[in-house]
């Protein structure tokens, strides 16, 4: 698979919607994971991530103009033990409640579908990084309509073992702006993740839509040891 130069990825890209990035960093040290959304209408540009325990949650900027939270309020980050895992949706808390019953990711997920928000039918994306031991793997799933067609869900797992150093894979939920907004394609894309966070945020920060975007959380987290770094940008400052 060619790498992709995520800048141009993301500025090239007017409404990607909301994005999952994981990967280990070049020094092969970090296990890193970021996570944006963007927004068209009021009620999507209202939010900013705020910390919630290990894991960040959304909430209203200004409280007087959030007219409908179901899709848009929700946890994008909890960790279970020496596991991170990064969603679009409310399915992080599946994801959470389920593999803390022995169950897999796949298998969580498996309860839960596209977003019922017609006629877009948002694809949930859903990744999950296991860090233990000085060992790192993750996964990233894609939960689709069928070309639009809500009476068929697809579904897609993809695993990564032993990842390569500077390496990532880059999933989103739009392919660019549209009515109605089209769902991602193929497989999670190949970009390279350096070591340095601050340099990564503002990397992906800087290449969003100016106009649609609206948060951005960034881990790192050392593999090593499991104590991680957090940066979170919000343009509702």
């Amino acid at each position: 698979m060619q790498m992709r130069d995520l800048a141009k990825e993301l500025n090239s890209n007017a409404y990607p919607g909301r994005g999952i990035v994981i990967g280990k960093s070049a020094n092969g040290k970090y296990a890193v994971t970021a996570y944006f959304i963007m927004g068209r209408s009021e009620n999507s540009r209202n939010r900013v991530f705020v910390e919630d325990g290990e894991g960040i949650r959304t909430q209203a900027f200004d409280p007087s103009k959030l007219s409908d939270p179901s899709l848009i309020i929700y946890a994008p980050v909890r960790v279970l033990g020496n596991k991170t895992i990064v969603t679009n949706g409310d399915q992080t808390d599946t994801i959470y409640e389920l593999m803390d019953k022995q169950l897999t990711f796949e298998q969580a997920l498996r309860t839960r579908e596209f977003e019922p928000d017609a006629p877009n039918y948002t694809p949930r994306i859903s990744g999950i990084m296991h860090v233990e031991n000085g060992k790192y793997n993750y996964a990233m799933s894609i939960l689709k309509s069928n070309n639009g067609n809500p009476d068929a869900c697809n579904r897609y797992t993809f695993a990564y073992e032993n990842p390569v150093a500077g390496e990532g894979h880059f999933i989103h939920t739009y392919m660019g702006d549209g009515n109605p907004l089209p769902s991602f394609e193929g497989e999670p894309e190949l970009v390279s993740i350096p070591d340095d966070m601050e340099a990564f945020t503002e990397l992906l920060w800087n290449n969003l839509n100016p106009d649609n975007k609206v948060s951005l959380f960034v881990r790192y987290i050392d593999i090593e040891t499991g104590k991680y770094e957090t940066k979170i940008v919000n343009k509702n400052a």
